[in-house]
């Protein structure tokens, strides 16, 4: 049989079929691969694609970006150190006692201040150092700068990072008014810096341009860009009347400017409204022009003075139908009377219907807290009271709100001690400043026998840092000798020596009080051996 026969065999046909096959690939092969090393090194292109050119940079400009480039070197980054606050959580600011309104808590929860959120230890004991960031705008070519007073709250050391400089620079506190949560700072930089413009925040309007600069999460120098939402929102204290805004603000954005489509400060971010703790598009800036009058009095006077005439009122009684059974159609109705006030001693009583002031009808209690609150220290004002139906005009001396409410302690943290009853500071051995308390002072600390000194503040690396004394601390004895002055405290460091034991009795304000009331004070030991020189 001979090989044409064999392959015509069933058997053999899928054989032949596959070496075939076998065969024809690989001459198919040697061919492609011959032609790529053919064309190899060729400039004919595989297809009809035209290649892609990069041209040259040309920087696009646009409102925004001239804005930015404007104002981004005077926007700075604010680091600070402080001692976390031994609590389970932080509460918000309630609004001060007196001539105000009481506030519903329905729903606002949702307000939230971000900046040092959540927890933190539970027991007044010594704690680690913590630190935080926000943001902060320069306003004055010397170093003034304007931010939250919670973005700098009780910080030990303030640093500011100025745009596209990598060094930071120490900041001192000039002062902080807690009512509109501002804060002024300043740094010596050694040479003239930028400032961003004030606007003015009447001119604000709903749907204009809004944009947010500032350093949230920590990154620096971020721009958001919306709109204004809404004007007046009045989420919070009583001088805090908010412009709202979409343009994303987050944490960190503390402090930082919200602009006008000019480049100008209208408001200085300052919180948000969240489920998350992050930005969900509703944002609230306070406005430049409150910002402005706390900037100048506090850089003029180192606080903030508002007028008072020591009443209060509550919001809702208003309401036209009531003032309508009361006959009247306006005013506030005075719910308390401050004892020893100037409306105490004007002759105002509760129940009278305040409905004018200065001959010029008052709407509500938040136009009378507005006009008083602007009126200079020591002047006069005219109210006239419906009292059961009949008028009288009262005459009324205002007086600042701090002295009128001296006893609520939100106020004293406005409010600087009287120099000739306390002195100054004093620096003590321990590494601490120290200042003598007021009689209303003693008297709210329980077990503190009438003595003690308040620390100012405590010295980085000391050994009042090391022990956990803390500024706002109030040291009621060491090694079981009362204090209550500077000369007391520089008595018993004359009797110490390098390697001494030493132990402070503190009194400690419980956080969750002092905001909301009268502080409570707990009691208790740090103990410590002075370093050996």
């Amino acid at each position: 049989m001979n090989w044409k026969q064999r392959i015509r065999e069933p058997k053999m046909m899928p054989l032949a079929l596959i070496l075939g096959t076998l065969a024809v690939g690989i001459l198919i092969g040697t061919l492609i691969h011959t032609e790529v090393r053919a064309d190899k090194g060729s400039d004919k292109p595989v297809t009809d694609a035209s290649p892609l050119k990069i041209p040259a940079p040309v920087k696009l400009q646009n409102e925004f970006t001239a804005i930015v480039n404007k104002v981004e070197p005077a926007v700075v980054n604010i680091s600070t150190e402080y001692k976390p606050k031994p609590e389970t959580a932080r509460k918000r600011v309630r609004p001060p006692a007196g001539e105000e309104e009481e506030e519903d808590e329905e729903g606002m929860d949702l307000f939230r201040r971000f900046f040092r959120q959540g927890p933190l230890g539970e027991a007044p004991q010594p704690q680690p150092r913590g630190g935080g960031e926000g943001s902060g705008f320069i306003v004055d070519p010397k170093g003034y700068i304007i931010t939250n007073h919670h973005v700098v709250d009780e910080a030990t050391t303030i640093k500011v990072k100025l745009h596209g400089d990598p060094s930071e620079h120490k900041a001192r506190l000039i002062g902080i008014d807690v009512e509109t949560d501002l804060a002024v700072i300043k740094i010596d930089a050694g040479r003239t810096l930028p400032f961003v413009p004030v606007g003015n925040s009447d001119a604000v309007q709903v749907g204009d341009w809004a944009i947010a600069i500032g350093s949230p999460f920590g990154l620096e120098a971020s721009v958001t860009v919306g709109i204004v939402s809404a004007q007046g929102r009045d989420v919070a204290q009583q001088f805090q009347k908010f412009i709202q805004t979409d343009a994303a603000i987050n944490p960190g954005n503390s402090g930082g400017p919200l602009l006008n489509i000019r480049g100008e400060v209208i408001a200085v971010n300052t919180a948000i409204a969240t489920r998350s703790g992050g930005n969900q598009g509703i944002g609230f800036a306070l406005p430049v022009n409150m910002a402005v009058k706390v900037y100048n009095q506090l850089t003029r006077y180192g606080r903030v003075m508002r007028g008072s005439i020591g009443i209060s009122w509550t919001r809702g009684q208003e309401r036209p139908e009531l003032l309508k059974a009361l006959g009247v159609n306006h005013g506030v109705i005075v719910e308390q009377v401050t004892k020893d006030g100037p409306a105490d001693k004007a002759g105002v009583k509760t129940e009278d219907i305040i409905v004018s002031m200065n001959g010029k009808p008052v709407k509500d209690g938040e136009d009378l807290v507005a006009r008083v609150a602007d009126t200079a220290i020591g002047d006069s004002i005219t109210v006239t009271v419906d009292r059961k139906g009949k008028k009288l005009d009262l005459p009324i001396t205002v007086r600042d709100r701090a002295d009128v409410f001296k006893d609520d302690p939100r106020f004293a943290r406005n409010r600087p001690p009287a120099e000739e009853e306390l002195g100054e500071p004093a620096e003590a051995k321990f590494g601490l400043y120290v200042k003598g308390l007021t009689a209303a002072e003693r008297e709210q600390i329980k077990g503190g026998e009438g003595a003690g000194v308040r620390v100012t503040q405590v010295m980085e690396g000391s050994f009042a840092e090391e022990i956990g004394v803390q500024a706002g601390d109030t040291i009621l004895s060491i090694n079981r000798k009362p204090v209550s002055s500077v000369e007391e405290i520089r008595a018993i460091q004359g009797t110490l020596k390098p390697g001494d034991p030493v132990a402070f009795r503190i009194a400690r304000a419980n956080p969750m009080t002092r905001r909301s009331g009268p502080p409570e004070y707990t009691v208790f030991f740090v103990a410590g051996t002075l370093p050996k020189e």
